[in-house]
């Protein structure tokens, strides 16, 4: 189905329809519908031809593997520990992740492979070598997990994006907080989403003690960008980029300068983040900055300029060595209680960030470490906006210079002091109070002019940000077809990953939507008109993850789409087999080759 959007839901489109992306051709999907039957609802199904100037072309859904699928002498998505053997559940079974999350396609030589990632905790990160027949259909030959026991292990590994230099660039989510964990005296202080991690070490989490769990457990080793480095012969190379900064890492998505990053960080009250790297190519040393948000208008979801607060240089090495040294949240920070209204005593300066209001001061010395191992904690106590929700997919279009930002929620610190229009201090309290809209738990995609910033030093700096696209909530009586959905359905519910079809003028958004849509869509949206056409359609509970674009792979073009969880996030009572449980890692396509 193609839908043309009315100018209402446009927020802010005027200047990015105007200031489409350079086409090289014209791109058109055969749109589905929304699933309505029971049927439908069980599927994973995407359109099913495409038509590129002028030229139709039968495309599908393909499923490269399943969480639990046997290939070569791997179970793909087994979660294994620090010496490589499985990670066990509470009841002695192994776990196999369901929550597949982003999976790349990266040409090494004269090789194909691709790296999976597996939400998880711990998380895991699965290599599989890839098969292209002459039609362009990819076929798993082999899979292994990546091992990340130099670093403690991986954590909630979420989306990710390719390099210039066809690397693999990763992420770790929704990081521990530091404090609570060095503060935390017995394992009923220890929140329950960090407990599973201590399996890595081979520690339970049901009878561990809180001694056992702070020795097995350092959270300040988790919540960065991450790079994998393949080899045609099949080997890799791991890093964590420390000097990118602990944030709750949704993707890094790198700019064609090879130095100058952009950084989302999911969650409640979050910020926005950009790092430049010393030299091109090398994301192991550089200078982060947090972006403020200054309105300028409160129409839909929202308009403003951006500056950007220099957090320091840094780089990888520096801390790394301070990990090793055991480094805690009071090594870095003094703390005080905060006043109610908001105010800090002299020497301390406000946070509002990690779920809580906080006084805090910096201990001499430790500005540097500060910025990258408490990257929000900083930015927040340096002025900078922490109070984006649910900040998601990061796509480029080189051509226009344009960056596209998800938001899959537009509610909590984005309000003015409330909380689905119910007043509250609890997301401003210790912050600026910089975001002002109206909420829309549907969410919105945000446009994002880049252009040169002598002063930081880089051709792909964001100087304002303002809706693009947004999501319409929408009641549905009881009894009609869409009953129980809470956003339109031709529309977008709480968009995340994102991926852009250079040359086509065409931005791809998947969906993370729980009751705003019951079966979780992928979306194509044509900057030229506004029009929004459904692309494909995920079974109950689902998450669509993944979506990424690859014009031309040995003469095909795919757009990557992963199914996490199906029955998992909810309508759990619809599960009729287990097996239909599994993820799905497959893709829409084969295209023709779609180099421009």
């Amino acid at each position: 189905m193609k839908t043309k959007l009315p100018l209402s839901l446009l927020a802010g489109t005027a200047v990015a329809l105007v200031a489409t992306s350079a086409m090289a051709g014209e791109l058109t999907f055969k749109g589905i519908a929304a699933a309505k039957t029971d049927a439908e609802k069980r599927e994973a199904v995407a359109s099913p031809s495409v038509t590129i100037d002028r030229s139709t072309h039968e495309i599908a859904y393909h499923v490269l593997a399943r969480s639990g699928d046997e290939i070569g002498n791997n179970t793909f998505g087994l979660l294994v520990d620090e010496n490589g053997e499985p990670v066990k559940n509470e009841d002695g079974s192994t776990h196999i992740s369901v929550d597949a999350d982003f999976s790349s396609l990266l040409t090494v030589g004269g090789k194909l492979f691709s790296i999976s990632h597996f939400e998880s905790r711990p998380g895991a990160m699965y290599l599989s070598e890839l098969k292209q027949d002459d039609a362009g259909n990819l076929t798993p030959v082999s899979t292994e997990p990546i091992d990340f026991s130099s670093f403690g292990g991986l954590w909630v590994p979420c989306a990710g994006s390719i390099t210039p230099w066809e690397t693999h660039l990763g992420s770790e989510e929704y990081p521990p907080d530091a404090r609570a964990v060095e503060e935390a005296t017995s394992m009923d202080d220890i929140d329950d989403y960090y407990k599973p991690m201590i399996r890595y070490v081979g520690l339970d989490p049901a009878s561990a003690s809180i001694e056992e769990f702070k020795r097995g457990f350092d959270p300040y080793k988790y919540g960065y960008p991450t790079e994998i480095t393949v080899k045609e012969d099949g080997s890799y190379t791991v890093g964590k980029h420390y000097a990118m900064g602990r944030v709750a890492v949704e993707l890094a998505k790198v700019m064609p300068d090879d130095k100058t990053v952009y950084i989302s960080d999911d969650g409640t009250n979050v910020g926005f983040f950009m790092f430049v790297a010393d030299e091109a190519g090398k994301l192991d040393a550089g200078t982060l900055y947090a972006a403020k948000w200054n309105q300028t208008s409160d129409e839909g979801a929202g308009k403003a300029e951006l500056s950007w607060i220099d957090l320091g240089h840094s780089d990888t090495a520096s801390v790394e060595k301070a990990l090793a040294e055991g480094v805690t949240f009071s090594d870095l920070f003094e703390t005080t209680d905060m006043a109610d209204d908001g105010t800090c005593p002299e020497g301390f300066s406000p946070s509002n960030a990690e779920g809580r209001s906080e006084c805090l001061k910096v201990k001499d010395g430790m500005e540097a470490l500060a910025s990258r191992l408490e990257t929000r904690r900083y930015a927040s106590m340096k002025g900078a906006t922490t109070e984006f929700r649910k900040e998601e997919g990061i796509a480029l279009d080189p051509a226009t210079k344009t960056l596209y930002v998800a938001m899959s929620e537009v509610n909590s610190g984005m309000e003015d002091a409330s909380k689905g229009g119910k007043p509250t201090d609890k997301y401003e309290k210790g912050s600026g109070n910089h975001i002002k809209l109206t909420a829309n738990d549907c969410g919105a995609v945000y446009s994002l002019p880049l252009g040169s910033d002598g002063e930081i030093g880089s051709d792909w700096v964001a100087s304002e940000m303002s809706g693009l696209v947004a999501g319409t909530p929408h009641e549905y009586a009881e009894g009609e077809e869409f009953a129980g959905n809470t956003c339109d359905m031709d529309g977008l519910a709480n968009p995340d990953n994102l991926t852009f079809m250079d040359g086509f003028g065409t931005l791809i958004i998947g969906e993370d939507s729980g009751s705003g849509h019951q079966n979780d869509v992928i979306w194509a949206y044509k900057l030229s008109d506004g029009s929004l056409t459904r692309i494909f359609s995920t079974p109950y509970g689902s998450e669509t993850t993944s979506p990424y674009f690859y014009p031309n792979v040995g003469g095909h073009g795919y757009i990557m789409a992963v199914v996490q969880h199906p029955y998992g996030e909810s309508d759990e009572d619809k599960l009729a087999d287990p097996a239909d449980a599994r993820a799905y890692v497959g893709y829409i396509g084969p295209f023709p080759a779609l180099t421009n």
